[in-house]
This record gives structure tokens, C-alpha cells and sequence, in this order.
């Protein structure tokens, strides 16, 4: 024990000894460079990889862990010394040097940090949930006394609070006790900063609310990670006491002393991807017909659907973003929503996205609300401080947002959603805290039809109950419905016949195991970002003056606007991605042509004219629906002048508008859709007037 203790003493030579002496595998003296460009760049901290000092001193390492609150002292304070030998008008001018330590070797999950962890060294990983504003801790304190006016110093002892003295030498004891004055400017302060760390949501076992813990994070610790952001945090793991009621033993709550906050990149995705995995997955890439096996290896459980599965493929591999010259960003995440009768394994298809996903996020719209989905600011009832809280897309931030039952979201609550889709951020402004987070996420959403089963004679926009500025935001489009049809149905049949049955084999024959399908999206995220070829953007100005052309007459309906133009290179992004491909060719623009004509053609057709128009997704409303709206409109304009402004009777209005060749079930859904819209009202049952 003695010997111990006696090592443990001199623990802040063996650290100079580790800062001077220790060479990486170049042979370069790492820490005296580190220490170099510490005083070059003003900084206070120098960060220690936990392996460099495991791999120099075991012992010394395995100290750091047990008691590292003795420890990181004195390797501060080692810092110190060797910045004097190595840059020493830098060393005087700063009061003192923090040691920070990364890469523990074992990182304990936040559900089974214990009491035996208290007053260690620990590291654990997940997401910042929540975030206060930066304060000010005081840490030596200067008061004055106010009969006397002497000014007497006082230190911050641990984490124990500076009081004022008690006593004034110069009052004396006998006397009544002095009041003292804390003075600002003579006292030191540094920055602190509360976040509240949340367990990974892969991690979360089902079934289980996420457990959280407090991080404290001070000095140049201080706004490093924002709601959403993963993290790994070391440091130590500290107690504070309860407030209780009841009467007995103390109850005590943990909370992390960061040393050291890591920000885990969008682009890792928290997948180890090992030099093994690396090569099956740039085997797998070689097979000519790896994209089919890819699209049939997502949710092979649900029959049929190819045309969606080659979406939902595109969806998980993404196009990819851009920042033009002018700071101007362009999303590569894809947006898809799914549009079905009741049956057709919408939700079973959005819970194994969000499986298979890097962070895949799955709510729904009933269960979520507008700061459920984007970011809340909500008051601490122990410190009545606010706090900024990240929602479901900020947490998804790289990955996909599964959002089933679309159309049962409040409309309050959808709108706050618009900025998400196209933006990609979160902007936020309540209670003083005025923020934006990323929100840099693909959203896969399902909704059930206004009337319960999709009519193909309407719109979208009137099948179901979403506004056209959020649909607008969808780069596809799929409708789901359930046809009898004696091929398909057998088909469907004989599948799950065979699921039920555990006839697994030739159900999921060929199939790429999920694991390694979770590895290959991430390494093409990770590492492949396809560039247009010639000739690719050759197809995509084609194709876009094509579709434009058919729309040149006053008459005629626009097809197709940039948003589809700029949504059509991003699955031919991701269909290059699909293959590992660098480049974008001719065959990669053309699939995403076809899975644009399918969205178009299943979605953007006017029943009427039996054309493409796109203004069925912009604006609700084909352009042939819109003349004859404009119309009904001016009857009713003209008749209401005639009638010296004065109600008109509908019965009457729809005599003249079918005098003036407009179908009579047109004119009473245009009259119903009027008065939804508030342009016309009813100021008594028959009658009608123009708002």
C-alpha cells in the first residue's frame, strides 16, 4: 500500500517523463510538437490519447482510471512544466494547463453505469438530448469587507460553493459580524455549461424508456456538441444529493465531470466497418447484379412492390449535398411517401427502414408533436433554467425518419416540418434561446387515404388530407393500392402461405444478410460520392426539355418544374451509390427517369386530359380544373354585380354555370372546396356570397 502511494505521488514526474519522451511510430516526439502548437494556437488543453499512455506506462494508465480526479492534476500541472522547457514567456502568461484524455479503451453503456463507477474515469457514448446556456462558475473569489474595507481572497476548494469569510481581522471577533462584498472584477470565473446525454436509440432494448445523465462541461468544453449531435464524453463520474422528503438514508444522483467531448461525425454513423467487412462489401459491389439483390433484400418479407423497394434503396443510400460558391445548399437526402389502402404493409415496411438504416428514427403522426419532431425549449422544475431540446429529425440528423400515420399529425403541428424537408434545418426561437440545428435527414412517411380506400378518379390532393406545400416536398410519390387481381393475388398468397408456414428458404433465397446491408449503405455514405459523367448530364437536359416542351402552349400543363429536375439527379446519385459506382452514367439517369415517370404517372396524371401535370402536386389542382374553377369564379363575380351584390341562390348559380358548358358535379365540389378555402361563404342556407 505504502509503495503505491508512494508511486501515485510521484505521478506528475512520470507524466513529464511520458510528455517529453514518448515517440510515435514515425519516431516523432508526439506530445512536445502537441505542446509546440498549443502555445502557437493559445490554447489551454492538451489532449492525451488514453493508448499512447497505456502502451508507455500500464500502471500509470490504470492510476488515471481509479482516481483520476489526483491524476488529471497532476498531469496538468506536468503540461505546465514541460510548456516552461519548451515555450516559457507562453507557460507564465497562462495561469494553468488542462490535461484531457480520449479513447478509454472500454466505454460503459449509460444503462449500466453503477455505484461502483463513482469517482472514475469513465467514457460512454449518445446523443445530446439537451443543452443550457453557457454560465459562469466561480472559481477564486475576491470580498471586501464592508466596515473595514479589506479585501480578502478566497479559493474554490473541489466542487465546494466559495462563501464569504466569517470573520474580519481587522473588525475583530468580540464584535458583530461583518458584511462583505463579492468583487467581480477581482474574481476569476470560467465557463460551464449543463448538457443531458441520452442513451443511442439502436441501443434502446424495446419496450424501455432511454435513460439520460447530466454532463457538466467548463472552459473550452463549453458549446462543442448541439442537440442531436452523437457523442462519446469522458470523464469522471461525480454525485450530488437529492432533494428528498423522506425521512432517511440520503439518496444521491450521477452526473459526468467532462474531461474530454467527442463529437461523433455525420459520416460515421456509429458502424465499425473492419478491413474483413471492407472487402466482402467491395466484392459484393463487383457482382453485376448486386442492385437487384440490394432491392430485393429490403423487407423480403412483403411481397411484390418493386417499384417502391428500388426507392426506398435509393432512399437509404442518398444523392449527395452540395454548397454552391454562394453558401447555397442543396439537400442529397431523398423524401418518399407512401400513400395506401388499409393492408398494404406500409408500416411493416417503415419499421424495417428504420432497422436497417444508419440512425433510422420510427414515430408516428398521432404520437408526435411539432417539438416532438423538430426542437423544444422546456424549463428545468429544479432550476427553472430552459433548456434546448433536440425532436425526432434532429436525432435522425444523417440517417431516416420514418413517420407512419402522416395524415393524423395535427396541420399545427405538420407545418413545422416544411423547413425540415427542404432545408434540412431546425430553426428555433422561444423563451430567449434563438437556435439552428441540423436536420439533415431523409423522411420515408405513410398516409392513409381521406376516404379510406385511394379513388383513382380524384387527385392527391383530394385523396388525402395533406396539405399540397408539404407534398410538394416529397421527391416520390407512391400510391398503394389494393386491386383484386387473380395473377397478383395468388402471387401474394402463395408468399405468405409459405412465410406462415416457415418456408424461410425460398422466401429469402439470395438475400444479403442485414448486418452486412447496414455496413455496405454506410461505406457507400462513407466513402463513395458520384460525380455526373457527360453523358449522363446529357440524358438529365433531355429528358428535362422534353417533358418542358409538351407544356409550351398557354393551354397546355406543366409537367414537370426544377424541384423534379433537381430530385431526378438525386436517385441518379444514389443509384450510382448503389453499385460503389464514383460516376454517374446514362444507365443510372435512366432508372431514375423511370421511377420518376411511375411517381408522375401514378400521381401527376390528369384524369381529365389524360396528361402529366405536375400542378396536381404543387397546387392541388390540374390546370383543366383550374380553368374551370377561374371561371365559376367570374359567374359568380358577374352575377353577385347583377344582383347588386346581393346572395345568390345556388340553385341558381349552377343552372348558369352548366348554361356555360361546366359539369354540375363539378360546380357543387368546386362550391364545396370555395367555402373550405374561405373565398365564398353562406350567409344563409341556399344561398351563397364571395368573400
Amino acid at each position: 500500500m505504502v509503495e503505491i502511494e508512494s508511486q501515485v505521488l510521484d505521478t506528475q514526474g512520470r507524466f513529464i517523463d511520458f510528455l517529453k519522451s514518448f515517440r510515435d511510430s514515425r519516431g516523432e516526439y508526439k506530445y512536445r510538437l502537441k505542446i509546440n502548437e498549443m502555445a502557437l494556437k493559445k490554447k489551454q488543453s492538451l489532449v492525451i490519447d488514453f493508448e499512447d499512455l497505456f502502451s508507455f506506462d500500464k500502471q500509470l494508465a490504470s492510476f488515471l482510471i481509479e482516481d483520476p480526479k489526483k491524476i488529471i492534476e497532476d498531469a496538468s500541472k506536468a503540461i505546465r512544466e514541460v510548456m516552461f522547457i519548451e515555450n516559457r514567456e507562453y507557460a507564465e502568461s497562462v495561469d494553468h494547463f488542462i490535461a484531457r484524455f480520449k479513447g478509454i479503451l472500454q466505454t460503459v453503456p449509460l444503462r449500466e453505469i453503477r455505484a461502483r463507477h463513482i469517482g472514475k474515469l469513465v467514457s460512454v457514448e449518445g446523443i445530446i438530448t439537451r443543452m443550457s446556456p453557457v454560465k459562469e462558475e466561480l472559481k477564486e473569489a475576491v470580498f471586501r469587507c464592508k466596515n473595514c474595507g479589506e479585501e480578502i481572497p478566497y479559493e474554490q476548494v473541489g466542487n465546494k460553493i466559495t462563501y464569504p469569510p466569517h470573520v474580519c481581522e481587522g473588525y475583530g471577533r468580540k464584535k458583530k459580524a461583518p458584511e462583505f462584498d463579492l468583487l467581480y472584477e477581482k474574481s476569476k470565473f470560467i465557463d460551464w455549461q449543463k448538457l443531458v446525454l441520452q442513451e443511442k436509440i439502436e441501443e434502446l432494448p424495446h419496450g424501455q424508456m432511454p435513460r439520460t445523465i447530466e454532463v457538466i462541461a467548463k472552459e473550452d468544453l463549453v458549446d462543442i456538441a448541439r442537440p442531436g449531435d452523437r457523442v462519446t464524453i469522458t470523464g469522471i463520474l461525480s454525485i450530488y444529493q437529492e432533494y428528498a422528503r423522506n425521512i432517511g438514508p440520503p439518496i444521491f444522483k450521477t452526473y459526468i465531470e467532462a474531461n474530454y467531448i467527442d463529437v461523433i461525425s455525420k459520416e460515421n454513423y456509429d458502424v465499425e466497418i473492419t478491413p474483413e467487412d471492407e472487402k466482402k462489401i467491395l466484392e459484393m459491389s463487383k457482382d453485376p447484379k448486386i442492385r437487384e439483390k440490394i432491392i430485393k433484400s429490403i423487407a423480403p418479407s412483403i411481397h411484390g412492390y418493386e417499384y417502391i423497394k428500388r426507392a426506398v434503396a435509393c432512399l437509404l443510400f442518398g444523392g449527395e449535398p452540395k454548397i454552391f460558391p454562394d453558401n447555397v445548399r442543396v439537400r442529397g437526402d431523398i423524401n418518399i411517401l407512401l400513400v395506401g389502402d388499409p393492408g398494404t404493409a406500409k408500416s411493416q415496411l417503415l419499421r424495417y427502414v428504420s432497422r436497417i438504416a444508419p440512425r433510422g428514427i420510427y414515430t408516428t403522426g398521432k404520437g408526435s408533436t411539432a417539438a416532438g419532431l423538430t426542437a423544444a425549449v422546456v424549463r428545468e422544475k429544479r432550476t427553472g433554467d430552459f433548456y434546448l431540446e433536440a425532436g425526432a429529425l434532429v436525432l435522425a440528423d444523417g440517417g431516416v425518419a420514418c413517420i407512419d400515420e402522416f395524415d393524423k399529425m395535427d396541420p399545427r403541428d405538420r407545418v413545422s416540418i416544411h423547413e425540415a424537408m427542404e432545408q434540412q434545418t431546425i430553426s428555433i426561437a422561444k423563451a430567449g434561446i434563438i437556435a439552428t440545428l441540423n436536420a439533415r435527414t431523409s423522411v420515408l412517411a405513410a398516409a392513409n387515404p381521406a376516404l379510406g380506400r385511394y379513388i383513382r378518379d380524384r387527385t392527391i390532393a383530394d385523396n388525402i388530407d395533406l396539405p399540397v406545400t408539404i407534398l410538394s416536398r416529397f421527391d416520390l410519390i407512391f400510391i398503394l393500392t389494393d386491386l383484386p387481381d387473380m395473377e397478383r393475388d395468388k402471387r401474394l398468397a402463395e408468399h405468405l402461405v409459405k412465410l406462415h408456414s416457415g418456408m424461410y428458404s425460398e422466401i429469402f433465397k439470395d438475400i444479403i444478410d442485414p448486418n452486412i446491408l447496414r455496413k455496405y449503405i454506410v461505406y457507400a455514405r462513407r466513402y463513395v460520392h458520384p460525380k455526373l459523367t457527360p453523358k449522363a448530364m446529357k440524358r438529365i437536359v433531355e429528358f428535362y426539355t422534353e417533358m418542358r416542351s409538351k407544356s409550351e402552349s398557354p393551354d397546355s400543363p406543366i409537367a414537370i418544374t426544377p424541384r423534379q429536375l433537381e430530385a431526378l439527379i438525386r436517385l441518379a446519385e444514389a443509384h450510382a451509390k448503389i453499385g460503389l459506382n464514383e460516376t454517374v452514367t446514362e444507365e443510372d439517369v435512366n432508372a431514375a427517369i423511370e421511377l420518376t415517370m411511375k411517381y408522375l404517372s401514378d400521381v401527376g396524371l390528369d384524369i381529365e386530359t389524360k396528361t402529366i401535370d405536375i400542378d396536381i402536386v404543387m397546387t392541388g389542382k390540374p390546370a383543366s380544373q383550374r380553368e374551370k374553377l377561374l371561371k365559376l369564379l367570374e359567374i359568380i363575380k358577374r352575377y353577385e354585380a347583377e344582383n347588386r351584390g346581393k346572395p345568390i341562390k345556388r340553385s341558381d348559380l349552377i343552372k348558369i354555370g352548366e348554361s356555360e358548358g361546366l359539369d354540375r358535379k363539378f360546380i357543387e365540389n368546386a362550391l364545396n372546396l370555395l367555402k373550405r378555402n374561405g373565398e365564398i361563404y353562406e350567409p344563409r342556407p341556399g344561398y351563397i356570397k364571395k368573400t
